[in-house]
């Protein structure tokens, strides 16, 4: 089942972590969609939070992290590197969660011994780039998420600080990531 448009009218917070577990799927053609197990996330949480594109204000940039939620925010980070964001919370607020971590579920997504691990990576495999920015992840259609039941037996969900946000003051330690504890698909920070 796919995620209802409602799924995503919560804080970055919640649906970070409620998106542990759950699938990504990715259709292309008239061929069965590949499937991601979401394994990490990041929130970002509102204007706020000097971690966020959107502490700065809204951007032509970073509009679609004001909503409507349940769209995609991608973003070119370094002129190299597109970064695949869900949008979340009332419109108008902006926050979204950072997919950091997947593990390959088809496997024909098995791309290599080590399926590459990181939100930079991640969207190679993907093929996300900036003309997935503000589509719904709830279009059968596209990159869609779905709920894939409960988490596996023994998994637990782990809080950490986020990576690479140094510069945003008190935000840098929030423990505001998290991952499912024992992964091998999860980042090494």
């Amino acid at each position: 089942m796919i995620y209802p448009e409602s799924f995503y009218q919560r804080s970055a917070l919640s649906v970070a972590r409620d998106l542990l577990g759950s699938c990504l799927a990715r259709r292309s053609g008239a061929g069965p969609a590949a499937l991601w197990r979401i394994v990490e996330t990041e929130a970002y949480q509102g204007p706020l939070d000097l971690a966020s594109h959107a502490s700065r204000g809204r951007t032509a940039r970073n509009a679609p992290m004001f909503g409507p939620p349940g769209r995609l925010y991608v973003y070119l980070v370094y002129g190299l590197h597109h970064m695949l964001n869900i949008v979340t919370g009332p419109s108008g607020w902006p926050a979204a969660v950072l997919i950091r971590a997947l593990e390959p579920v088809s496997k024909t997504d098995q791309t290599s011994e080590k399926f590459p691990s990181g939100p930079a990576k991640l969207t190679k495999v993907l093929r996300v780039d900036r003309s997935d920015n503000n589509l719904p992840v709830f279009d059968a259609n596209g990159l869609m998420v779905i709920r894939s039941g409960a988490r596996r037996s023994g998994e637990k969900i782990m809080r950490a600080p986020r990576v690479g946000v140094d510069y945003a003051g008190p935000y840098k330690d929030k423990l505001w990531r998290y991952y499912l504890a024992g992964n091998p698909y999860v980042s090494k920070y």
